[in-house]
């Protein structure tokens, strides 16, 4: 009994250990500059959209800086994207991304499969999820439904 309780002791300690350098705290979120240092993990990062690009197949939304200075990337690429809002109405907000970051020329991105990776953060930090589809005010008058006619993607399910 005695050596079964030494060894249960020294197997506790040693799992305890093996965990704590195999499942080190990550922070819940990141910055866009921070973003270098999780290639290949999946994150939260949060930024400003400073500029969309939207070409034929794929949308960019640049954080925090425009294209080439942007330390950050959000590809979506039509077709492989649940996202099929107007990509413009995302210039200027805060949002948070959510998905493996990946490196692509030197620079970290993440690509949005699904709306849900995408928050966007309005003025008092409540969160409002991002569907791409038009809203209704919760109170008649207080905000206009998002028009999603411009840019809308037809062609993403």
């Amino acid at each position: 009994m005695r050596n079964f309780l030494l060894t249960f002791a020294v197997v506790a300690v040693t799992c305890e250990l093996f965990a704590a350098e195999t499942n080190s705290l990550l922070p819940l979120k990141i910055s866009t500059a921070e973003a270098t240092n999780y290639y290949d993990r999946v994150m939260t990062v949060t930024g400003r959209v400073a500029q969309v690009t939207i070409r034929p197949t794929v949308t960019f939304l640049n954080l925090d800086s425009k294209y080439p200075d942007s330390p950050f990337a959000i590809v979506i690429i039509h077709g492989k994207s649940s996202y099929y809002g107007d990509a413009n109405a995302l210039n200027g907000k805060s949002v948070e991304i959510r998905g493996k970051i990946v490196q692509y020329k030197d620079k970290p991105e993440i690509a949005l499969d699904t709306t849900n990776q995408l928050t966007v953060l309005d003025m008092t930090n409540s969160v409002a999820k991002l569907i791409g589809k038009p809203t209704t005010p919760a109170v008649p008058g207080d905000a206009p439904p998002i028009d999603t006619s411009t840019n809308a993607f037809p062609e993403i399910m």
